[in-house]
Order: C-alpha cells, then sequence, then structure tokens
C-alpha cells in the first residue's frame, strides 16, 4: 500500500542523535553522543524504597485514573520551589504536571501556534524541541547566539522581518547543544524585545539545577510582569529520565489550555512517578542529592576539557560550559565537520554532527556536540585521546 502521510509529519525526519545512538550500542564504541544522565547519578535505593512504601500503603492512588493538571501534593512542591529558586510565586493552577519537559515544549507549542506562524529559536538548538514545532508546520527561524546568549540586534531583525512571531524559544541554561548559559542582562533584553513585538517566551530549563560552577542566574520568567513567559521544567536531569516528569508554570489561561491539549494527549502524566518525585523531593534530602550530582558533572566535564586541552588540535574551539552536560566543538573555518564526526564513529568514538541541532539540516555550521555525563572517566579519556589525535592529523 502506498501511504499518504500528514504534511504534519511529511517532513519530520528520524533524530540523528537517536540514529547515532543505535551505533553506540556496540561495546567496543565510546559514544560522546548521548544526553543522558551519568549513571551513578540515579537514586536507585530511595526510589525503591519509595515505590515499595507507596505501593504498600497508598497502591489505588497511584494505580488509578487522577487529574489531568498533575499529583496535587507534587504541584504544591514544584509552586514551592519555583517561589524559593526564581522569586516569583505562581498559583497552584498555573503549574501543570507533564509527561517530561518535552511534553510543556510540544503542548506549549500546540495551544500558541497556527500553521504559518514564525517560532523563534536559538541557532543551533534542542533537536527534541526543533521536531516538535516542524510537526505544526510552523516557519521556524533560528537566530545565532554569541557567548552571552542569543544575539539581540539579530533577534530583533528576526521580529520586525516575522511580524506573525507568536513564539521565541531559550534554553538560558546550558543549552542544548552549545552549554552556553544566557546572561542576566541579556535576559532582560531579550524580555524587554519579547514585551516590544509581543510576543510569548517558551523557557525550556531542564538543566538549571545542574550549575555546578558560578552564580545562579535568576530565570526570564522571573522578570515577567505581563504573563508572556512559559517556564518548562524538568526532573529528567535530577531524578530519573525515564519516570518522564515534567511541568509547565504558566498564566492560568495558558495552563488551562494546556489542560485540555494534555487529556487528548494522555490524560495524565503517569501517577506513580509523580508519587515518587513528591516523596524525594520532600522527604529524602533533595539538596545534597542535588549537590552530589553537581560534583559528579563538576568532575567529569573538568576531566573532558584538560583531556581537550591536552589532545585536541589547538585550532580547535570548545565551550567551556558551567552547568549541564554538553561541550561544543567547533572545527576551523572551511573544515568539512560531517567528514570529521564520520571519522571519529570510524575510529569508535560516537560525536553529534552540528547539523542535527539546526533549523535546517542545510544551514552551515562546523561544529558538534560532545557529551561528558555519560562515559565513564577511561572512556572520556580514551575518547578525547583518540578525537586528539584525530585532529592533530587533520588541521595541525
Amino acid at each position: 500500500m502506498n501511504y499518504s502521510f500528514s504534511n504534519k509529519v511529511t517532513g519530520l525526519q528520524a533524530s540523528a542523535i537517536r540514529e547515532i545512538l543505535k551505533f553506540t550500542a556496540f561495546p567496543d564504541v565510546i559514544s560522546f553522543a548521548a544526553g543522558n544522565p551519568a549513571p551513578e547519578a540515579f537514586p536507585v535505593k530511595a526510589v525503591s524504597e519509595i515505590t515499595a512504601k507507596i505501593l504498600s500503603e497508598n497502591p489505588i492512588a497511584a494505580l488509578q485514573y487522577s487529574i489531568t493538571e498533575g499529583y496535587t501534593p507534587l504541584r504544591d512542591t514544584v509552586k514551592k520551589r519555583l517561589a524559593s529558586q526564581h522569586s516569583y510565586d505562581p498559583d497552584i493552577d498555573e503549574v501543570i504536571i507533564t509527561s517530561g519537559g518535552q511534553q510543556g515544549n510540544e503542548l506549549s507549542c500546540k495551544v500558541f501556534l497556527n500553521e504559518g506562524d514564525t517560532l523563534i529559536c536559538e541557532s543551533p538548538s534542542f533537536i527534541g524541541s526543533i521536531n516538535s514545532f516542524k510537526s505544526y508546520n510552523v516557519n521556524l527561524v533560528g537566530v545565532e547566539m554569541d557567548g552571552e546568549g542569543i544575539d539581540p540586534e539579530k533577534l530583533e531583525a528576526a521580529l520586525k522581518a516575522n511580524p506573525n512571531t507568536k513564539i521565541i524559544y531559550l534554553i538560558p541554561n546550558f543549552q542544548n547543544p552549545t552549554g552556553k548559559c544566557m546572561s542576566y542582562e541579556r535576559r532582560k533584553t531579550v524580555y524587554k524585545l519579547a514585551q516590544k513585538y509581543d510576543v510569548v517566551i517558551l523557557e525550556d530549563n531542564p538543566y538549571g539545577e545542574i550549575r555546578f560552577e558560578g552564580e545562579h542566574i535568576p530565570s526570564i520568567k522571573s522578570l515577567d510582569t505581563d504573563g508572556r513567559v512559559i517556564y518548562c521544567g524538568s526532573f529528567s536531569k535530577v531524578l530519573a529520565p525515564g519516570i518522564r516528569v515534567g511541568f509547565v508554570s504558566a498564566p492560568k489561561a495558558v495552563v488551562q489550555k494546556i489542560v485540555v491539549c494534555k487529556q487528548v494527549a494522555d490524560v495524565h502524566t503517569n501517577i506513580l512517578a509523580q508519587m515518587i518525585a513528591d516523596e524525594f523531593m520532600n522527604n529524602y534530602d533533595f539538596e545534597a542529592h542535588l549537590e552530589k550530582i553537581r560534583e559528579i558533572y563538576r568532575k567529569k566535564c573538568g576531566l573532558m576539557l584538560s583531556e581537550i586541552d591536552k589532545n585536541f588540535s589547538k585550532k580547535i574551539t570548545v565551550t567551556r560550559p558551567q552547568g549541564g552536560l554538553f561541550i561544543w566543538a567547533t572545527l576551523p573555518d572551511g573544515c568539512d565537520m560531517t567528514g570529521f564526526c564520520k571519522k571519529a564513529v570510524e575510529a569508535k568514538v560516537a560525536v553529534v554532527p552540528g547539523n542535527a541541532f539546526t533549523v535546517h539540516e542545510t544551514d552551515p555550521i562546523n561544529s558538534f556536540r560532545l557529551n561528558f555525563s555519560t562515559p565513564t572517566d577511561e572512556q572520556l579519556v580514551k575518547g578525547c585521546e583518540i578525537l586528539g589525535k584525530m585532529s592533530r592529523e587533520m588541521f595541525d
């Protein structure tokens, strides 16, 4: 049979990262391509205890249908944490629990964007969100970043050129894929531009809790005086991605529309997983757990950077993140980035080519992404030695 797929999915391609990860299943391949938390960061014992307790003491609540907005105690916990961290106080009706942060991004897009509307994002940006946006046949416009985040002059030019812009999508903290962190001054500038051109900001913050160097920077949401920032968070990087628990904080009118869309999508997020997240945050030492994770990533990031400094051609530049999971490496001008990534795979080291994160795969880019959280220390050292030898042979 010849299938006639909808316009919404015809142009979608499988994630390049997921395709690369198939290759990394081979035991002799060192993967710098994933974005997974470190295995030693998972609180396995605590989750096991919590699950047993819930299924023993409150099994029906954990296994029965529940409300779309999410497990009420967890929503209240999230609200209190947001208030303490970000200097704003969302009412409980302004928080909805989602199936991971990814669903929060997707449903926000569904609520606001018609076919043909424009969404502006950083270039490069997270491929999962890019594909979500593409599925709604929106006009995606990528705006370059500098060391402080999205370039404000280029952002304003894009807003002027696209008067039908509805959303600016941003990952201000330790951006995926670059690891960059938007400065506070830049956040204020971007918010003012959103006000000037009357657009919504979708602030995606899955990595903010894993800052391991430097000072905390207030969220864009903390600047929101007129209800134009949708804030998406996740437990994937601080508890476990497999439980698929995230959240959205937004004005009540927005959350009410997201609730309706979520009812259509999956009725509600897994309730047992929500109960586990709430119990862990309230009755275990969540701050000590976060400090443990931060220390793991501080060491892993430092190790990878030191090995890059030791082994890579000096013609390759890299970001030096203060948090998150990723380092962004840029080859010299005129070099074949795709060829370098293919050669790395042949040498049994997997990295992600930069065009996996561009709005259009044909957009010019000369960078690739490295992940330091998933590999062992031994793999970090060996993989950087292999890539370093390759880089020196190709560029020095």
